[in-house]
């Protein structure tokens, strides 16, 4: 198999990225239907048969009628559910329910595709996918950990051989933030935990590339790795930035990340192709699985059954990926430890 095959397909999943539209308009929004039960709900605080009892306050909660003591329970409040959002939600389930009935297919409201809640959770399979990532993540940091101070040998002053130690130890911080931060978005989402989890993931994304580069070009003195580092840093800062402070934009957000993740795929994917590296063919692994991820980020289908959507899938995909990628830095430590000590004796 031609070796450069790979990197000319996350190639062309880059140029699709851009042509494929990042926002779809969400026909929801504009049916007469969806808005009329809208409306009904917000004045009367019942969809159908269903009602809600803190649809009689306005949605800062402030009593319209009734005593305090009926204001939205405590446990609702934490999720910010006020009457204005179930009205939202079950209006859209309705009529999606409708629609189904009548063969069509499922429509976005408000920008998001019409996902059925559990126990008021919003997107349930991907908050499951999205703690057992942070789970594998841990482990893998936690097992790079252990190889190092407790399996490999240790300079005289008790440091490791490898030289990347730091910089892995501040991948796996950004990466665990990441994944906390994905499962509290898909479990409500709001402004706030929206704006966590897009500048945790642009974080994330950036660093990834900074020590992509680092690894790939073995830069190991402090001057390099801050040239490198500091323009990028610069960007990735001005970045989550302009998303907290100016806009949420996130069609923008995304062709930021999936230039910056393909580009990181692509310095992996070239350096597998030429290195003697006894576990490049882990890095070849991490490159295509990686290419799949970045597809499904960039395909969109309504949730089947209301609950798997291709970002439900991405998140699936990711934890393999994240599995990859820890086994090919515990063999970079020990290969890396060995050529050391070697060179020593």
């Amino acid at each position: 198999m031609n070796q450069m095959a790979p990197c000319r397909l996350i190639l062309l999943i880059f140029v699709l990225c851009f042509l494929v539209s990042s926002l779809n308009a969400s026909e929801g929004d504009a049916d007469p239907i969806y808005k009329a039960c809208l409306e009904e709900c917000e004045k009367s605080g019942c969809v159908g048969e269903k009602c809600f009892q803190h649809c009689k306050f306005s949605s800062d909660g402030k009593p319209i009628d009734g005593p305090w003591y009926l204001q939205e329970p405590l446990y609702q409040k934490w999720k910010q559910w006020d009457c204005r959002t179930d009205c939202q939600y079950h209006c859209m389930i309705t009529r999606e329910e409708q629609r189904e009935k009548l063969g069509n297919k499922p429509i976005k409201y408000h920008g998001k595709w019409p996902f059925q809640r559990v126990y008021g959770i919003q997107e349930p399979v991907a908050v499951a996918f999205s703690a057992l990532s942070l789970a594998v993540q841990f482990h893998g940091w936690l097992s790079f950990f252990i190889l190092l101070n407790y399996k490999l040998p240790l300079r005289p002053d008790k440091k490791t051989y490898y030289e990347y130690t730091s910089l892995w130890h501040i991948y796996a911080i950004l990466a665990m933030n990441f994944w906390f931060w994905s499962a509290i978005f898909h479990s409500r989402d709001v402004e706030l935990t929206e704006k966590l989890d897009y500048s945790s993931a642009v974080a994330l994304v950036g660093y990834s590339l900074i020590l992509a580069i680092l690894r790939v070009f073995d830069l190991r003195d402090e001057a390099s790795r801050v040239m490198v580092a500091a323009p990028l840093v610069a960007f990735v800062t001005t970045h989550i930035l302009y998303l907290n402070f100016y806009k949420l934009d996130y069609g923008l957000n995304m062709k930021v990340c999936m230039a910056m993740g393909v580009a990181q795929l692509l310095i992996w994917g070239i350096w597998a192709g030429i290195t003697s590296h006894p576990s490049r063919w882990k890095v070849w692994l991490f490159v295509l699985w990686g290419s799949l991820v970045v597809f499904l980020e960039i395909y969109d289908f309504p949730p089947y059954k209301g609950f798997i959507d291709a970002h439900a899938l991405w998140h699936a995909v990711s934890i393999p990926l994240t599995y990859f990628c820890w086994s090919f830095v515990q063999d970079d430590a020990e290969f890396r430890t060995s050529t050391l000590l070697k060179k020593i004796k």
